[in-house]
């Protein structure tokens, strides 16, 4: 039988299904640097981000069965996640969300529903993958960046990233789309 530490994530997440809490906090040691790093991106506030980590852990352990576990793509889960409350967060401290939030909100808008079709991923397998991402990403056209920047990190709509550029959405679907193809095309050429 494993130890503790040598548990994979899926098998945390069961743990943490059956109320263990030392299995999210190991969950926690094992996933907040990579989080918090993608949450401060997001706010640029320390004290937010540390803010929206805790609470994201606090939804992991009420809602942890909203985790789809046939998926056993707790890496994605998770940081789709933190990407939702931190853009959610990021929003309401600027004022630019005004929807209540509750946990209706939260069940339809925060703790995501992943496709079954995505492949699981854990975080070892992407930190290993990363620098071929982002040499990928970098790859892309300063326009193709900074689109999938505004959609992903500024949780900006196609229709609000049109209103920002002052361009048709049509547009924005068709940068976003080939942004999204380059990026995949390059990653699959890529050495991984």
């Amino acid at each position: 039988m494993p130890t503790e530490i040598e548990l994979t994530d899926f098998e945390l997440m069961q743990k943490i299904a059956a109320k263990d809490s030392k299995s999210l906090e190991l969950l926690y040691d094992r996933y907040s640097p990579v989080l918090y790093t993608l949450i401060h991106k997001i706010v640029r506030s320390r004290g937010v981000a540390e803010e929206v980590l805790a609470d994201i852990f606090l939804i992991i352990w009420k809602k942890y069965y909203m985790f789809d576990m046939s998926t056993e793509n707790v890496y994605s889960w998770l940081i789709m996640l933190a990407r939702n409350k931190a853009v959610d967060s990021k929003k309401r401290m600027y004022g630019q969300m005004t929807i209540e939030y509750s946990d209706n909100y939260e069940d339809e808008k925060i703790v995501p529903l992943l496709s079954k079709e995505i492949d699981p991923l854990d975080l070892n397998t992407a930190l290993e993958i990363r620098p071929h991402i982002d040499k990928a990403f970098h790859t892309l056209t300063d326009a193709q960046r900074y689109v999938l920047n505004l959609a992903y990190y500024e949780g900006m709509s196609e229709t609000e990233i049109a209103e920002r550029l002052k361009i048709p959405v049509q547009t924005v679907k068709t940068k976003i789309r080939i942004a999204i193809n380059n990026l995949k095309n390059l990653i699959r050429g890529s050495s991984l």
